[in-house]
């Protein structure tokens, strides 16, 4: 490794904190410390759980959390996170910032990284991986604030955000030239304001860490693997959860490159050659809270386009570009989990007619004023017996407030139910003393008295939180139903290069220690149960497994199965677990990875039991 911060580092003085100022003149706001902008009790709830996510020492979170954090919010003031769309309000961009890296700490919980690196490895790595997913999550739009905003402050001046913390009163508003995603291509102008070198030499001694998080920097989210898809998932639920939607489906549904071609497709599509809201036939209708499509329509022409611009692995039948879409987060589900709705259109003329449509969420195509008039008929759902339901109404019956500007949230808005929704209460109380051994020898002590020097950090740091009693207690009936539930929910593929569970021999075949510790990472208060009986977090719920005997032995007594894995250019070995009845898992038992075979006992090997 890497023999880091050995000296102290100063901190540079773009980072630096405002100076106060005099009161601001009418119209314009007065910049204020991280302290101020960091208190209100939304804000200071959200720290904690940060905190108790990253389990680390107050000192240890100061300097790779808390010290950002701040550098963060003195960056973005109250500019609002979007202009009329999510966050839209003063301090929308801070809220969302604070969210976001909620969301992504609690999903990455559920990734042991970097992924098919030896458990060895992914322990070294393991501190340096969270903090990078938290920066990613972090920085991932502050580039908005740079190419979306105007800010003119008191003295006439423009201030630009690589100037440092606004120090004078200032105003705001969007520029009108601005162009949609040019805020991602951005974000590298300032990624320094917020993190020190010290943290950035420490991430760029992981190779690939260090390409992952460049790549969502820049925008490109494809190219950074899992780190992109959880940057992604967690701005999803924090868009849904203040927008009114569910945060729990955005965070669950899978990003790939793939949603990016469909969603880019589709937003080319209804900006050049789809019909909307037309008097009779049209190719779709954009109502309030909807936009439907129709099916037939709009599949053959995504795929055209599609495979016109030399896009592979576009499904070649209607039903399957319809999974897809499903599968993606794209198009929404019908009551009965289906990708197809059946309504019937009738526009105020009085013209009417039944078509099968997809129904997609408005906000993943348009942003802001983006969005066109919605329709001024009615959509009305048709259930299976052919009786149409109760009509989606047109906006003209909408509420008129719904095209006001989001008001300033209150401090407690929705704060209880997002902070049920990221798990709070899963979370045992952790020896955050003990947990600097995660780290790097090198940086447990030179640049601590670096941040001490900077400020106190005491004022800042949030509260323990005490842990209620649990809702659910780990167990081994536990861990089963929520392996059930994760291939349910396809958290968890099966027979995959990497999965955790393969069909074998008409059962089931839970990899281990694999399967126990990712159980392990998302139920971190195992630890504490664990450490009562001096075992290893994985190692308890294994023994708890055990003890329900639903696994089949081999004729040596032996728990442990041994499958060969053969590819076309390798060979390797997994150890694990065969189910005597797969219905503990499956409903409908997926045919046999055809690249496993169980090996022989000779060959296969004891673990701790």
């Amino acid at each position: 490794m890497l023999s880091l911060f050995q000296c102290k580092r100063v901190l540079p003085a773009a980072i630096a904190t405002p100076a106060p100022t005099a009161e601001a003149p009418k119209g314009m706001m007065r910049p204020e410390r991280a302290a101020s902008l960091l208190a209100t009790p939304r804000r200071t709830k959200l720290l904690e759980h940060i905190w108790q996510r990253t389990s680390l020492s107050r000192k240890q979170f100061a300097l790779l959390y808390q010290a950002p954090l701040e550098h963060y919010a003195e960056l973005v003031q109250q500019f609002p996170a979007s202009e009329a769309h999510h966050h839209a309000y003063p301090g929308g961009m801070l809220d969302h910032g604070l969210e976001i890296v909620a969301y992504a700490l609690k999903l990455r919980q559920s990734h042991l990284l970097p992924a098919g690196a030896t458990p060895e490895d992914q322990a070294a790595q393991a501190e340096a991986w969270t903090a990078a997913v938290a920066y990613a999550a972090l920085l991932h739009d502050l580039g908005k604030i740079a190419v979306d905003l105007h800010i003119e402050c008191a003295n006439g001046s423009v201030w630009h955000p690589w100037h440092g913390p606004l120090t004078q009163p200032y105003r705001f508003r969007y520029r009108e030239d601005r162009e949609y995603r040019l805020h991602s291509a951005a974000t590298g102008l300032l990624y320094r304001q917020v993190l020190s070198p010290a943290i950035l030499d420490w991430l760029s001694q992981y190779p690939p860490l260090w390409s992952a998080l460049l790549y969502v920097l820049a925008g490109q989210y494809e190219h950074a693997g899992v780190l992109g898809e959880l940057v992604v998932q967690a701005d999803r639920a924090s868009v849904a959860q203040e927008l009114g939607g569910d945060p729990a489906k955005a965070m669950a549904a899978p990003k790939h490159a793939l949603q990016r071609k469909l969603l880019d497709g589709l937003r080319y599509l209804l900006r050049e050659e789809l019909k909307l809201n037309q008097p009779q036939a049209s190719d779709g209708w954009l109502t309030q809270d909807a936009l439907w499509l129709v099916s037939k329509t709009v599949s053959d022409k995504l795929r055209a386009h599609l495979l016109a611009q030399g896009i592979d692995g576009i499904p070649s039948s209607n039903t399957a570009v319809f999974n897809v879409l499903q599968e993606h987060g794209i198009a929404l589900a019908t009551p009965d989990g289906k990708a197809i709705w059946k309504a019937t259109i009738t526009s105020d003329a009085g013209w009417s007619h039944t078509f099968t449509l997809l129904r997609l969420a408005p906000s993943l195509i348009w942003e802001g004023n983006e969005r066109p008039a919605p329709f001024a008929g009615t959509v009305a759902v048709v259930q299976e017996d052919g009786e149409p339901t109760v009509p989606v109404p047109s906006p003209a019956a909408a509420d008129s407030a719904a095209s006001e500007p989001l008001p300033v949230q209150s401090a407690g808005d929705g704060v209880e139910a997002l902070l049920d929704l990221l798990g709070t209460s899963d979370m045992a109380p952790t020896d955050l003393s003990s947990t600097t051994k995660l780290l790097p020898p090198t940086m447990k002590e030179p640049l601590l008295e670096s941040v001490e020097s900077r400020a106190p950090v005491d004022s800042m740091t949030p509260a323990l939180i005490t842990t209620p009693g649990l809702e659910e207690t780990p167990s081994g009936a536990h861990f089963v139903a929520w392996l059930r539930r994760c291939m349910e929910e396809r958290r968890l593929i099966i027979n995959d290069a990497k999965a955790l569970v393969h069909t074998v021999d008409d059962s089931a075949y839970l990899v281990s220690p694999g399967v126990f510790q990712r159980y392990a990472q998302e139920h971190p208060e195992t630890a504490v149960l664990a450490k009562q009986d001096q075992l290893a977090d994985w190692q308890w719920v294994q023994k708890r497994f055990e003890k329900l005997q639903l696994h089949r032995k081999q004729e040596n007594g032996l728990n442990i199965w041994t499958c060969a894995v053969t590819g076309p250019r390798k060979s390797r070995r997994l150890h694990g677990y065969l189910l005597e009845d797969p219905r503990v898992l499956f409903i409908d038992l997926p045919p046999n990875n055809p690249y496993l075979s169980l090996s022989l006992s000779t060959d296969s090997v004891r673990q701790p039991s």
